[in-house]
């Protein structure tokens, strides 16, 4: 490993790890896979660093490890978790959550919510600004042209309100007014194929209306290489889709691909974001 004081220091190099050391946390009282304040005061500081790096145009993205929101909390960090983290750091009003495994892009209408809180949420006014929002995302990452899916909500999206009205009450209605405005999206699409026409290439994202719903279609597909990205922040941000697994903490068996997955598709999209940002 080599310390360095800013990632515009010298030149990189095969084999060698650049590290920023802002000398937060004493590693003789830490111990490994236990929630403790320092660690997440130390967690909490290190992502201000990198925001500030970035704020800087030092670096185009970032890629982030997972954090431990119990450690948060303990630390008195107001924050729940990274999104949020940066958002408030950079002043940024809801940012936008996609994940990304091969070619399937999933948006989430709602995140962190409860089902029956989510359910409240669908709205044909929410559904229409995410359908625009998800349009735009996708142009930020250097795609032009693709179709946005809606995923249904309802078993065989409410076989026309047998199984619930969602659909006819907001979905359909919100689809068909963007669809008037000229944006190309279908839906809603059935939540138990949509996802597998995205991977076919049919759609370019699909817009899940809930957090699980999205979460368990990518994560099943391929857990290790489901890479979330945050858009919407004035930097392009990237992270793994797993959590700190304290109870394999030190024991050899944590896997690396999510992380060598974050960086390669933060390094795949961060100049086509930047080049968005600045209007080229």
């Amino acid at each position: 490993m080599n310390v360095i004081h800013s990632p515009l220091e010298g030149e990189f190099k095969n084999g060698i790890i650049d590290i920023i050391n802002i000398d937060n946390i004493n590693i003789d009282i830490t111990v490994m896979g236990k929630v403790q304040a320092s660690c997440g005061r130390a967690a909490f500081e290190y992502i201000e660093k990198g925001v500030k790096i970035s704020l800087d145009r030092e670096v185009d993205a970032i890629a982030t490890a997972p954090i431990n929101k119990a450690s948060l909390k303990a630390a008195h960090i107001n924050y729940i978790g990274h999104t949020e983290i940066l958002a408030g750091l950079t002043g940024t009003h809801d940012p936008l959550t996609m994940f990304e495994v091969e070619n399937l892009r999933v948006f989430f209408l709602t995140r962190h919510l409860s089902l029956q809180d989510a359910i409240s949420c669908i709205t044909k006014e929410r559904i229409l600004k995410y359908i625009v929002r998800c349009t735009d995302a996708v142009k930020q990452l250097g795609v032009q042209k693709c179709i946005i899916a809606v995923a249904g909500i309802n078993p065989h999206c409410g076989e026309n309100g047998l199984f619930g009205d969602e659909e006819i009450k907001h979905i359909i209605p919100a689809v068909q007014e963007a669809r008037q405005k000229g944006y190309a999206v279908e839906g809603p699409i059935s939540a138990d194929s949509v996802f597998h026409l995205a991977l076919q290439g049919r759609y370019g994202g699909v817009l899940s209306l809930y957090h699980d719903q999205g979460h368990i279609a990518a994560k099943t597909y391929d857990f290790g290489k489901t890479v979330s990205l945050t858009i919407g922040l004035p930097f392009l941000r990237t992270s793994v889709d797993h959590g700190t697994a304290f109870d394999i903490a030190g024991t050899g068996k944590a896997s690396e691909v999510s992380m060598k997955e974050a960086i390669k598709v933060a390094a795949k999209y961060a100049l086509y974001y930047q080049d968005y940002k600045a209007g080229k």
